[in-house]
């Protein structure tokens, strides 16, 4: 395992980008056991609190986030508090959106997801983003400070929100400043997890298709962080066009595993190769199918290196990503019951969440003051 530099400022940040977000959930109406307010937070996809209304409690989902008692003892009593107010205002908005709707009562979501991005660059992103009943409703443009509305009925919260220009410039400062401040806060508390390289191991199989073709089909398990550079090439050139792709998704031991396929007439298949490029590795892992060993399976060992037989099969489990913005219950109940689950910290150590669950809160501020800051650094109330 290799380890990234301490993100000490912007410009020493380490390996790849990092990120800090939140979403939230409020459900009103026959949930079939789901919490009417279920909040989590995250760091790089990992959960690192969560909150229902059920427990009222703020728990840490990570063993490095206790650290945060050390620089503030009343942070998780500060944290709770937070997300009782957020689980109040949610219970409101709720009935305010569906006097706006003009709907009766029922099962009905409204669901958040802000935060922040920093590059190793040093550059910048920041969102908020309110979701109705699994549809898009208000997002927040922190260059323009507006509120962008999603239907006619969002319009009646983005006139009421435009007019308070002290929470805007709030949004976005909290968004620009705070929100990085307490994500590299976040990282030095993790660093050992948050800021290490896992190597990718490499497989190519195929599948025999119609038409006497081919899919070649190349995997990537094993490496941390995220970000992961895969492409198809023929005779050295890059096949982007003809490649087919899965999302990059989670294993449960922290770590994240790709997929690509590409097909190909059999007769032209040694033309073909997989690129992986990755911070862990000095050179590009350069990948191609190989006739397996008797009873085995062709995986790549590391460098420029084609092949390599494993005896054991790599088993991936895919931790789910936190489905935000949907509504049917089924899958917000198991959403739920996932971020349950989530407290036990990975073999390393969850979004996004995504990825992924994934979680996020609400932003209005209260006897704000400029230049403070929420004790908790969760939310910009």
């Amino acid at each position: 395992m290799k380890l990234c530099p301490r993100p000490l400022s912007v410009s020493f940040l380490g390996c790849s980008s990092h990120s800090l977000r939140y979403l939230c959930t409020g459900v009103s109406g026959p949930s079939q056991g789901l919490p009417p307010f279920i909040a989590g937070g995250y760091v790089d996809h990992q959960p690192i609190v969560k909150y229902d209304s059920e427990t009222e409690k703020s728990v840490p989902q990570v063993s490095w986030m206790l650290k945060a008692e050390k620089d503030n003892a009343q942070y998780w009593e500060k944290s709770t508090q937070e997300f009782l107010k957020l689980d109040m205002k949610f219970s409101q908005y709720l009935l305010d959106l569906q006097d706006q709707y003009n709907q009766s009562k029922g099962f009905h979501t409204l669901q958040l997801m802000y935060g922040c991005e920093l590059s190793p660059d040093g550059r910048k992103e920041g969102y908020y983003r309110y979701g109705y009943d699994g549809r898009d409703f208000l997002s927040f443009e922190k260059e323009t400070l507006t509120w962008t509305a999603a239907d006619r009925e969002a319009q009646v919260m983005k006139r009421k929100w435009e007019a308070e220009l002290a929470k805007k410039q709030y949004r976005k400062a909290y968004l620009e400043e705070e929100c990085i401040e307490w994500l590299q806060r976040y990282l030095d508390y993790g660093n050992e997890t948050l800021l290490r390289t896992e190597l990718p191991v490499g497989k190519v199989t195929r599948q025999a298709l119609p038409d006497s073709q081919e899919s070649l089909i190349c995997q990537a398990y094993g490496f941390y962080p995220r970000e992961i550079d895969t492409t198809w090439r023929m005779d050295g050139k890059v096949m982007e066009h003809a490649t087919f792709r899965r999302d990059v998704a989670p294993n449960s031991n922290g770590t994240y595993h790709a997929w690509l396929s590409i097909d190909v007439d059999p007769q032209d298949r040694n033309r073909y190769h997989c690129h992986i490029e990755h911070v862990s590795l000095t050179q590009p892992l350069v990948l191609a199918w190989e006739e397996p060993a008797k009873g085995g399976h062709s995986f790549a060992t590391l460098g420029n290196v084609v092949g390599g037989v494993v005896a054991a099969a790599v088993v991936v489990v895919v931790v789910a990503a936190v489905i935000f913005f949907v509504r049917k219950k089924v899958r917000m109940k198991a959403a739920y019951e996932r971020t349950s689950t989530s407290s036990q910290e990975p073999a390393s150590s969850t979004s996004s969440s995504v990825g992924d669950i994934q979680g996020s809160t609400e932003i209005e501020m209260r006897n704000f003051q400029r230049g403070g800051r929420p004790p908790s650094g969760h939310f910009p109330l």
